[in-house]
Formats: structure tokens, sequence, C-alpha cells
């Protein structure tokens, strides 16, 4: 038996490619792996389906390819599973029109039913089935944002209950900007008290004299009850991280991102992963200066403020990923990796606890 198993291989199982990684564990210890499952190509945009594969053995076996939320013509993507109390696996994602590209969303030159939109659905029997989609845009996005994303990544159950998920927009340009300049974008996070029925929105971060300008964030609760959100930014800030605390589920921020520059790598995505016992708050990511490569796992004691290495994966290209508590001695890494292209495959990896202590 392994501790490194690849669920999705780029151009098999009927999709050009896989991106995007998600991974949760269920109530009876399954792993269920989401990632967008591209039709066509890499690209961003087109046919897209949100896919996933489960787990009975820790992540070192896998079960057939399913479709939890199908694109159809279009583009369902970004997937933000999160697994309720009573067992129910909620998943949140967007849709849009398969020719939408981010550039054009950006620009405004896309029209509102095309563009980026909220769904949620979800599944009783740990992914087997899905509900039918229900939209939730109108709760949850701003009319004048024009992109927008959720995660990519996991969402968050606090113990209180409530679902919180992380997420990004960028706002209509001023004066001769178009509209992609990177100090466009901003971060905020959706919220549900009551097991996904009903949305609304939590924080909002938007600095747009583009000192720190929050994109794809990631969150954890700390064991004194705080949320932590960790961000990618594209921004004049040291580094190409911020991160920011929450005192009260998400709702507001004690103090609007700053930048996290204790955290080094390229422009990317990243996971963060709150560990009980040990106390460790855990962030993947790639580490390799100004390129997708190197996956790392780092480790926080003190809430976020300083990091170390804990874990080094190898030297390959590697880029999106997510974190799960596997069971007690173990951590699941799922994410982007290949020997000539960080896109090639979605890995997961088990790595002991006592590995990164």
């Amino acid at each position: 038996m392994t501790d490194v198993s690849v669920p999705f291989r780029a151009g098999e199982e009927g999709y050009a490619s896989y991106r995007i990684p998600a991974v949760v564990v269920t109530g009876s210890g399954a792993v269920l792996a989401f990632c967008e499952g591209r039709v066509d190509s890499a690209a961003d945009h087109g046919r897209v389906d949100i896919v996933l594969k489960r787990s009975t053995d820790g992540g070192r076996t896998w079960g057939p390819l399913r479709i939890a939320a199908p694109g159809g013509t279009d583009l369902a993507g970004n997937p933000a599973p999160v697994v309720l109390g009573t067992g129910r696996i909620l998943l949140v994602h967007v849709r849009a029109a398969a020719l939408a590209t981010e550039d054009a969303v950006r620009r405004g030159t896309v029209e509102d039913a095309d563009g980026r939109r909220v769904w949620v659905r979800h599944s009783d029997d740990e992914g087997t089935t899905w509900s039918e989609p229900r939209e939730i845009t109108a709760s949850v996005k701003r009319p004048d944002w024009r992109w927008y994303a959720t995660t990519p990544g996991h969402a968050l159950r606090l113990s209180t209950g409530r679902i919180v998920v992380p997420a990004n927009h960028s706002l209509p340009p001023t004066g001769d900007d178009n509209g992609t300049e990177p100090h466009y974008y901003g971060g905020h996070c959706l919220l549900s008290d009551d097991d996904g029925a009903s949305w609304y929105l939590g924080y909002v971060d938007d600095d747009t004299d583009g000192y720190v300008n929050a994109n794809e964030t990631t969150a954890a609760e700390l064991p004194d009850g705080r949320v932590y959100f960790n961000t990618r930014t594209q921004s004049r800030s040291p580094g190409t991280r911020a991160d920011a605390h929450s005192a009260d589920g998400g709702r507001t921020l004690i103090k609007p991102f700053r930048p996290q520059a204790g955290l080094t790598g390229p422009v990317c995505q990243a996971a963060v992963l709150q560990l009980r016992d040990p106390d460790l708050l855990l962030c993947s990511g790639p580490a390799a200066p100004g390129a997708r490569a190197l996956m790392t796992l780092r480790a926080s004691t003190d809430v976020g403020t300083t990091w170390r290495t804990a874990h080094t994966v190898d030297g390959l290209p590697a880029a999106y990923s997510d974190l799960a508590r596997v069971d007690p001695d173990t951590v699941g890494l799922l994410y982007e990796t290949g020997d000539r292209s960080a896109y090639e495959t979605i890995t997961f990896r088990r790595v002991g606890v006592t590995a990164l202590t």
C-alpha cells in the first residue's frame, strides 16, 4: 500500500485536464477528492464539470470518477465542499458561460447571465448522488462586482455550526483603467448559519490603492475561535501572500489583509488547515520563488504570525493544493503536480502528523 496516489491524470477518463483540487473527509472517514474536469483543454474557461473520486482507505486507492456538478456546454467550477454536522456534503461553486474568460468578465464585456454566478448543491450519501443546484448569487454577489470565484479548496464549518466560504471578486474600473488591473481584485466570504439554506456576505476587503489585493483565499478556525484567512495577492506589498483574522466568525476582519512575507513562493493559490492535536496551523503551497514548484507544507504555532518549513514534498513542478485531516496520524495533501508541468496530475499524498512536528 502506498502513501502517494493519483486520482486524476490529464487526458484520462474524458477530460483533457484536471485542475483546482479540493478535499474533505466524511464522517465515516471516506476521503472525497474534488476538482474541475476540463473537457477540451487546460484553459480556465470552456466546458468544465466539477468531478470527484471517493476513497475508503485513506486516499490510497480511489473509486470511479463521478460528476458532482455538470457544466454541460458551460462551466461549473471552483468547488468549495464542506461536511456538515449531519453528515451532508455541501458543495458551493460558480457557473459561467464557456466563453466567459476572466479577462472579458473583468472588462465588463460579458452579460450578467453569462458571467460568474454562485450555486449550491448537496449530497446525503457521501458524494454518490447530488441534489439539483440552487442559485444564491443575489445573496452573496454585489451588483457591481464582475469577476467572482469561491475558494479554491474546501470551505469551513466553524464549531458554532456556521459555514464560511472564502471568495474573491473584482471591482469595476475608474479613470482610464479597463478593469483587468490587479488593484481591482478584492476578497470576501460567504456565510450561512442554517447549514446552507440561506446565505449572506461576511467581510469585504477591497484595497484599490494596490498595496494588498486579496484574491484566492483559504481559511481555518483557530483554537481560540477566531477565523484565520490567508490569501494570494498580486500587489505591491512584500511577498505574494497576505493574511487576516476575524473575531466574529467571518463577519468582519480585525484588521484588513496585511502582507505575510513569511510564506515565500510564487503567485499561486495555497491552502490552510488547523490541527487541534497537536495545535498546529498548516499551509500548503509551492515554495520556489517565482516558480510554481517545490510543494511544501509550512507550520505555525502562533496563529499564523510566523511560519517554518515542516515538510517538503519534492522539487517538481506544483501549483494548487488542499489539505484535510485524514485520521489522527495523517494529513492528506491533494495537489497539482507532474514531472514536466504542474498540471499533469492531481496527486494525493498521505503525510504523517509526526513528520510535521
